[in-house]
C-alpha cells in the first residue's frame, strides 16, 4: 500500500526537496545490514546478508569500538577498517517512467556504491555530499539491493577524529526525466537602500533525447507566507544536457538577514512542461549585504562588526561523527549564549543540518574544503607531537578530485545566508610540513616546525599555483562571497603568490604580524582564522579596526589530536564533550557578550597567576585561602558570602579581564554582583554542598515527540538540599523502558579506555548527559540510579 501512496506523490503536482534541491525524496536511513570486514562478493545482488547486524544509519562504527594504545592518537586511538552496508529496496513498478537517484550526505570514506550487483561509483572524500543515478539498473516493481563498501583502512588519515561509515543521512530521490539539476537552484542578492534584487538561477537537467521548452516559475514568500514577488521565464533545454536560466526579482522594503534577526524568505521554484508541473523546489533565502575592507574590517548590512567565531570539528563525543540535528541545536545555542556569532567549519564541509541551524539562529559561517593539498601532513601515531609521524591522508586523491570536491561544497552550501566565505585550505603552508622555502633560514621569523630550509621538501611556490586554480574553480560557482584560506606560515607564504590569490587572508596564531603585514600589504583583508583563547589574542582583534575578527580553537572539545594514551581528544574547547559550558567559555562571554553578565570561579592560591578557567566550586577546608575570580563585562564587581560583603567593590581590570579577591574559605552561598553606573546589572552564585544524596534527571523535551526525535537527559548529583555536588563522580546507571534507545552517556571525561556507549558512566563535575532516540510511539520511562543515592525517574511521551 505504501508504494501506491509513494506513486501518487510522484504523479501529483506537489514535490518536496531540501538538500538535493529537486524531485521527491524518501529517507532510506532505516533497515540496513552491516558487517565489518571485506568480502569478494559482498556487493553482489543475491549475496545473503541476513546474518549481518541490522541497524539504521547514520552510523559510525569507529565510535562503537574499543580504543587501544596501539592505534593512532591523532584520531583518538579508535580503529578504522573496512565495512559494508547493504539494504533491500522496493521501487514500485509505477515509477518506471521516473529517474531514481540515491543521495548520500556523507560517507567516511573511500566509498563505493553498488546497485543490484553493478558498481556505479566511488567517492574518496569522506565529507562531501554526492549522488548517483540508479535508473539504468533498477528492477522496477521488484527487489533491489544497494550495497556500499566503505574503506577507512587508513585509520590515521586525519589529524582529528573522523569516524567511519555512512555517518550522515541517505535518501532515494524520484524525479521526472526533465527536472531541476542537483543543487540546481541558487540565488544572489543585491541590497539597495529600500529594496533588494534577488537573482535566482535555475539549472534544468534534460534526460530526454530531444530539445524541450520549459517554463520556470519563481515565487518569493516572506516568513508569514505572503508572496512578495514572482516571475516566470520560458526557455529551451538541450537534449541530454543541463541548461540554465536567470531571473531577477525586486523585493521592496526587504527584511535583512542578520545575526540578531536571521530573517528567511522562501523561494518556490516550479518547472512546467505543457502547463503541468514536472518539478518543484523550495529554497530558503536570506537577504544580506557583505563588506570586507582592508582598513575597516567586516560589515554586515553596512553595520561594522567583529567576527567572534570558533572553530569546530564534526564529532560530539560518545556519538562520534553521527550527530543528530537536535544535538547540534543544543550546542549552537550554548555558543550563542556566550556571545559567539560565527563558526568555522574546520576543516571540511559539515552536515547540511548544521548550516540550516546557522541560518535559523544567526551565525556567520566560514565553509572550508581541505586540510591537505597535494602532499600529506604529519599525523602523530603514538602521542601528540611525540614519536614518529605517519603520512596517511587524503592528499593522494587531491589532484584528481580537488576541483570536483570544492565545486560540490560550494554548490551544495551557496544558498545558506550564514555562509560568508569559502576557504580552500587550512595550514597547507605549515613550514616544512610539507612545503619549504629559503626564507626559513633567516633568523627571528618564528614558525619553524623543522628548523630551517629543507631543499628536499616540496617548494613553497606550489602554494600560489594551486591556490590560483582553486580560487578560479570557486568563482565558477559563486562570485558573491570571498575566497580565503587559513595560513599557518605567513612568513613563508608571503614569499609566494598564495596570499595574493585570495580575496581575504586568514592568519593562524600569528597576531604579532597583524600590524606589520597590514602596513606591508595595505590591500590585504586580514583576520584571525585560528587563534588561542587568551585575552591578548582578542585585544589584537578588538584594538585593530582593520582586523575583522577571530576564530578560536576551539568551540567544543573534540575527539582526536589526543595526547599520550589514554587521552581521548583535545580539551581546549569552551564547551565540553557533554555540551556543558566550561569556565573559559564564561570568560569568553565576558569579552564577547554585550548583555551584562558575570560568573564566579574559585581555586586554591598556589601562585599569583590569574586563571581564566576556574570552576564555580565552593568546597574547601575551613580557613584555606581561596582566590575568587569574577569573569564579567560589568564596570565593577562585589563579593558576598551568605549575604555579607567579604570582597570590596572593585573595578574591571583591563589588563587581565578579571576581577578577583583572596579570601579565607567558609561554607555557604558565595555571590558575586556586577555593577554598571553604580547600579546592579548582573549576579552569579555558587554554594557549598554536602555529601551526594540524590540524582536529579531532566529531559529537555517531554511531550510532542515523534519517532526519530532525539532528546537530551541532563543528570546531576545533588545533596539533601538539592544543591549540586560539583565534585561528585558517582557511577550512574540509566535504564530505559518503552520505545526509545540510548545512543550514549557522556561525561566529558577524557579517558579513551572508558565505554561511553553503554548505560553506565561516572559523573564528571557532578553531571552526565544522556542521548535518547525515540523509536516508536507511546510512553518512555527513564530511570537514573546510583548506589546509596536516591534515584530519579522521568517520563516522556512519543506521539
Amino acid at each position: 500500500m505504501k508504494y501506491c501512496v509513494l506513486f501518487f506523490l510522484l504523479c501529483c503536482s506537489y514535490f518536496t526537496s531540501t538538500a538535493q534541491g529537486f524531485g521527491t525524496r524518501e529517507s532510506i536511513n532505516a533497515g540496513w545490514f552491516f558487517k565489518l570486514g571485506d568480502g569478494k562478493y559482498w556487493g553482489a545482488e543475491f549475496f545473503d546478508h541476513s546474518k549481518w547486524r541490522k541497524l539504521d544509519v547514520p552510523h559510525d562504527w569507529s565510535i562503537e569500538m574499543q580504543a587501544s594504545p596501539n592505534l593512532a592518537s591523532c584520531t583518538g586511538y579508535l580503529p578504522g577498517g573496512i565495512g559494508w552496508y547493504r539494504r533491500e529496496l522496493q521501487i514500485p513498478a509505477e515509477a518506471k517512467d521516473k529517474k531514481v537517484y540515491v543521495y548520500f550526505e556523507g560517507v567516511y570514506n573511500n566509498s563505493e556504491v553498488f546497485i543490484n550487483g553493478k558498481w556505479i561509483g566511488k567517492r574518496p572524500n569522506g565529507y562531501v555530499s554526492f549522488m548517483y543515478d540508479l535508473t539504468p539498473y533498477v528492477n522496477f516493481g521488484g527487489r533491489n539491493v544497494i550495497a556500499v563498501r566503505v574503506d577507512h583502512s587508513q585509520d590515521a588519515d586525519s589529524r582529528w577524529y573522523t569516524g567511519s561509515g555512512i555517518y550522515r543521512d541517505v535518501y532515494l530521490v524520484y524525479a521526472n526525466p526533465v527536472h531541476i539539476n542537483l543543487w540546481g537552484v541558487s540565488y544572489e542578492t543585491k541590497v539597495k537602500r529600500n529594496s533588494a534584487i534577488l537573482i535566482v538561477k535555475t539549472e534544468i537537467d534534460n534526460n530526454a533525447d530531444k530539445n524541450l521548452d520549459v517554463e520556470v516559475f519563481n515565487r518569493v514568500f516572506d516568513r508569514e507566507g505572503k508572496i512578495v514577488n514572482q516571475g516566470k521565464q520560458t526557455f529551451r533545454v538541450m537534449a541530454d544536457k543541463v541548461s540554465g536560466c536567470e531571473m531577477q526579482l525586486d523585493i521592496q522594503s526587504p527584511k535583512l538577514w542578520s545575526i540578531d534577526s536571521p530573517y528567511l524568505y522562501t523561494i518556490v521554484t516550479e518547472v512546467k512542461r505543457n502547463g503541468k508541473i514536472v518539478d518543484k523546489s523550495e529554497t530558503r533565502a536570506g537577504i544580506r549585504k557583505l563588506n570586507f575592507d582592508a582598513d575597516k574590517g567586516f560589515a554586515l548590512n553596512d553595520q561594522p562588526m567583529k567576527i567572534k567565531g570558533v572553530c569546530i570539528h564534526h564529532d560530539a563525543g560518545c556519538l562520534g561523527a553521527a550527530v543528530p540535528k537536535e544535538v547540534w541545536q543544543r550546542r549552537l545555542k550554548s555558543l550563542k549564549g556566550i556571545g559567539c556569532n560565527a563558526i568555522r567549519m574546520s576543516h571540511n564541509p559539515q552536515a547540511t543540518c548544521v548550516y540550516d541551524l546557522c541560518d535559523e539562529m544567526g551565525f556567520l559561517v566560514m565553509d572550508e574544503a581541505f586540510d591537505e593539498w597535494e602532499y600529506p601532513k604529519k599525523k602523530w601515531i603514538s602521542g601528540w607531537n611525540k614519536g614518529k609521524p605517519g603520512f596517511q591522508g587524503s592528499a593522494m586523491y587531491f589532484r584528481e578530485w580537488n576541483k570536483r570536491d570544492l565545486a560540490d561544497m560550494i554548490r551544495r552550501d551557496r544558498n545558506h545566508p550564514s555562509v560568508i566565505m569559502w576557504s580552500i585550505g587550512n595550514e597547507v603552508d605549515y613550514p616544512n610540513d610539507p612545503y619549504s622555502h629559503p626564507i626559513l633560514d633567516e633568523e627571528g621569523i618564528s614558525q619553524h616546525h623543522v628548523k630551517g630550509y629543507q631543499p628536499n621538501q616540496p617548494r613553497a611556490e606550489r602554494l600560489g599555483e594551486i591556490a590560483k586554480e582553486l580560487v578560479a574553480e570557486a568563482k565558477m560557482y559563486d562570485t558573491s562571497r570571498p575566497v580565503t584560506a587559513a595560513l599557518a606560515g605567513a612568513v613563508m607564504s608571503n614569499e609566494t603568490a598564495y596570499p595574493g590569490a585570495l580575496d581575504i587572508v586568514g592568519y593562524n596564531y600569528t597576531e604579532y604580524r597583524y600590524k606589520k603585514d597590514h602596513e606591508k600589504y595595505p590591500d590585504r583583508v586580514l583576520y584571525g582564522s585560528e587563534t588561542r583563547h587568551d585575552l591578548n589574542a582578542w585585544k589584537s582583534v578588538r584594538n585593530n579596526e582593520f582586523i575583522m575578527g577571530q576564530f578560536i580553537w576551539t568551540g567544543f572539545d573534540y575527539l582526536g589530536e589526543a595526547g599520550p594514551w589514554p587521552s581521548r581528544g583535545f580539551t581546549t574547547g569552551m564547551i565540553d564533550l557533554a555540551g556543558y559550558i566550561k569556565p573559559n567559555g564564561y570568560f569568553r562571554r565576558s569579552l564577547w557578550e554585550e548583555t551584562p553578565n558575570i560568573y564566579i570561579g574559585t581555586y586554591s592560591i598556589g601562585n599569583n597567576k590569574i586563571r581564566t578557567n576556574a570552576p564555580a566550586v565552593w568546597n574547601y577546608e575551613d580557613g584555606e585561602m581561596i582566590r575568587v575570580v569574577a569573569y564579567t563585562n560589568c564596570e565593577e564587581a562585589e563579593l558576598f558570602l551568605n549575604g555579607v560583603q567579604i570582597g570590596a567593590r572593585k573595578p574591571y581590570d583591563e589588563t587581565n579581564g578579571v576581577i578577583y579577591w583572596d579570601v579565607p574559605y567558609r561554607g555557604g552561598k558565595l555571590t558575586v554582583k556586577g555593577y554598571n553606573d553604580g547600579s546592579e546589572a548582573a549576579d552569579y552564585s555558587t554554594q557549598s554542598s554536602k555529601r551526594p544524596f540524590a540524582i536529579k534527571a531532566k529531559a529537555d523535551k517531554t511531550k510532542g515527540l515523534k519517532p526519530g526525535d532525539v532528546i537530551h537527559v541532563e543528570i546531576s548529583i545533588v545533596d539533601e538540599d538539592e544543591v549540586p555536588v560539583v565534585l561528585a563522580d558517582n557511577l550512574v546507571k540509566l535504564s530505559i523502558s518503552g520505545p526509545a534507545k540510548l545512543l550514549g552517556l557522556e561525561s566529558g571525561e577524557g579517558n579513551a579506555a572508558d565505554n561511553f556507549r553503554d548505560n553506565k558512566q561516572r559523573c564528571m563535575n557532578g553531571r552526565l548527559l544522556g542521548y535518547l532516540k525515540m523509536t516508536g510511539t507511546g510512553e518512555v520511562r527513564i530511570k537514573a540510579e546510583s548506589a546509596l543515592l536516591k534515584k530519579s525517574e522521568i517520563a516522556v511521551t512519543v506521539e
